[in-house]
């Protein structure tokens, strides 16, 4: 059985594992040690919420929620940055556990919503959003200014 929980500093390991496979399959090189450097910082700080999909002890999946504001709105926001799921346990709704308890955490904290972006080819990320209940938002331009 699948659960959800809030990731700890005890699961920068596990987590750390996944999360490095994760940047691998958005085109990244692998970097464990930089990997759990930096989930290390992000949990001792809190900048970010994560939450982990355990199955029987192991950790499966996970998602990385970041806190935004809204200076229209005057409310906080979350950024829903991260999803994962190791690929022999996709299909079986362990996104849809994780992008849920995001939406509880959202209603908790009295945020206004969820914000999140994936590219036009992750075919399977755009079909599972909008079943979630996520609107396609097309009403501004996303643009991006890299400091090289």
């Amino acid at each position: 059985m699948t659960t959800i929980r809030r990731a700890t500093a005890t699961d920068l390991t596990e987590l750390s594992i996944l999360f490095d496979l994760y940047r691998v399959f958005y085109n990244k090189e692998t970097d464990l040690p930089g990997a759990k450097k930096f989930l290390e910082d992000v949990l001792r700080t809190n900048a970010s919420v994560i939450f982990l999909a355990d199955e029987d002890g192991k950790v499966i999946g996970f998602t990385q929620l970041y806190p935004q504001f809204s200076s229209t709105r005057m409310k906080k926001f979350w950024l829903l940055n991260d999803l994962y799921v190791l690929q022999e346990y996709r299909g079986k709704g362990v996104s849809k556990q994780l992008i849920e308890t995001a939406k509880e955490w959202t209603r908790q904290t009295n945020a206004t919503g969820l914000l999140l972006e994936t590219g036009k080819d992750n075919h399977i990320g755009n079909q599972l959003y909008p079943s979630t209940g996520f609107s396609l938002y097309n009403e501004t331009n996303f643009y991006w200014w890299e400091n090289s």
